[in-house]
């Protein structure tokens, strides 16, 4: 599509890709929608879909993540436009720039996908960005009844921030410090009147910081990024290479239960009472969040999908409890290794930036990974980026394997799911 072109949306429901291509020097991309009514503004904040604010309220817009495949990389939105809510005339698709400007970004695209079929829609190559740190690539929105989309192209050197408050959106940004308090002259008298009411404290605003680790920065401070109570969110997601999505739904995989590997989300634990233990799905070992080890996994999942995918949660209210946790998943069935998998780690603390980071490429025989070791420095939790494969000795488990790799000395028996 050429830039403001427009075309029929023919599809119930949609994925929309922002796509680029990375290597040295390329910015972080991170994609993102915003719900318009006629006003062309947002009606509030939660109508901003993004890393941090992941799923809106009526379901119909879902921010599903990245997915690098090789050196190109994707960023999908997931929209339901049958539940669009009728106030909504336009679902506008931006991307944001961390670290550089979109003239830096090669190969810039949108793409719209029949989520059914997976079919190609639409798409628009953006050619001719420069200095824009935010840009608006598309919009899908309604005409008489029928959904469309649009290529825009429209940039902006303001960041992520800049694009939300041009549409409504109140961000929370950090302020620079108050000027000296300037002597100011008696005031008169003031005239008795009646109390006013006290005013309603505003809605919080929305917060756009987000950590991503890496080789290079791999470790951070949940305190220093304001992740200090409430339930913390692990997530894992993947897919393999040829795939335009999860391993499908759970009909596709009760028919055919070998379409895709069989992924677990664990955690090895040592408390500060010197107690260990594991939280798996072998052998039911779920954990339990408000009672030791206060963490708890929530399902086994095998779509590798962000809004189900595997689910640990940890309980931070209870952060001084835990001495190391250390995040690991293995391969149970359905696959020899990890070579070709394209996941992602996102831990989401109920307060504070979210923290994610990829997994690198495997080119060993491995079936099982540590993600990530947090641990407790005099109450604080620091997470620091693993992403080590290790290759189990014949005979050995997974489970026993990243074990002796880090130490826990636990004693192991079979188990089955």
């Amino acid at each position: 599509m050429l830039k403001g072109a427009n075309i029929p949306v023919p599809a119930d429901s949609v994925r929309v890709e922002v796509g680029w291509r990375t290597g040295p020097g390329v910015p972080d991309v991170d994609a993102s929608a915003l719900l318009l009514a006629s006003s062309g503004r947002v009606r509030s904040d939660g109508d901003l879909v993004f890393y941090n604010q992941a799923r809106h309220s009526s379901g119909a817009v879902r921010h599903e993540g990245r997915r690098p495949e090789g050196d190109a990389v994707t960023d999908t939105l997931a929209v339901d436009l049958d539940r669009v809510e009728p106030a909504i005339e336009k679902v506008v698709v931006a991307a944001s720039a961390d670290g550089g400007d979109f003239g830096r970004v090669p190969e810039l695209r949108v793409r719209v996908l029949d989520a059914g079929s997976g079919a190609e829609l639409a798409r628009f190559d953006s050619r001719d960005a420069t200095v824009e740190t935010a840009f608006v690539l598309g919009e899908l929105y309604r005409r008489q009844g029928v959904w469309k989309f649009r290529a825009v192209g429209q940039g902006y050197d303001s960041g992520l921030a800049g694009l939300a408050t041009d549409f409504g959106i109140a961000v929370d940004e950090p302020q620079a410090p108050p000027s000296p308090p300037v002597a100011a002259p008696p005031a008169p008298a003031a005239v008795p009147s009646p109390s006013p009411q006290p005013p309603r404290p505003a809605p919080r605003p929305v917060r756009l910081s987000k950590v991503t680790l890496t080789k290079e920065a791999p470790t951070v401070s949940l305190a220093k990024q304001g992740g200090t109570s409430g339930a913390m969110r692990v997530n894992l997601n993947w897919r393999t290479s040829g795939r335009s999505g999860g391993w499908g739904s759970r009909l596709s995989r009760a028919l055919a239960p070998q379409a895709g590997p069989d992924l677990d989300l664990c955690a090895l634990y040592e408390l500060t009472d010197g107690s260990k233990g594991v939280v798996q799905a072998l052998g039911d070992a779920f954990g339990a969040l408000h009672r030791p080890p206060y963490l708890h996994l929530d399902g086994d999942d095998r779509t590798g999908a962000v809004e189900t995918g595997e689910n640990l949660t940890i309980n931070l209210d209870h952060r001084e409890s835990f001495r190391r946790i250390l995040i690991f998943v293995t391969i149970y069935e359905g696959a020899r290794s990890f070579a070709g998998l394209h996941a992602t780690v996102t831990l989401t603390p109920r307060h504070g930036a979210p923290v994610d980071f990829s997994l690198d490429e495997c080119d060993l025989p491995s079936t099982v990974c540590a993600l990530a070791l947090i641990t407790n420095d005099g109450g604080d939790l620091l997470v620091r980026r693993e992403s080590r494969f290790l290759v189990p000795e014949r005979g050995v488990s997974p489970q026993r394997t990243v074990d002796q790799a880090y130490g826990w000395g636990m004693r192991w028996t079979p188990g089955r799911k």
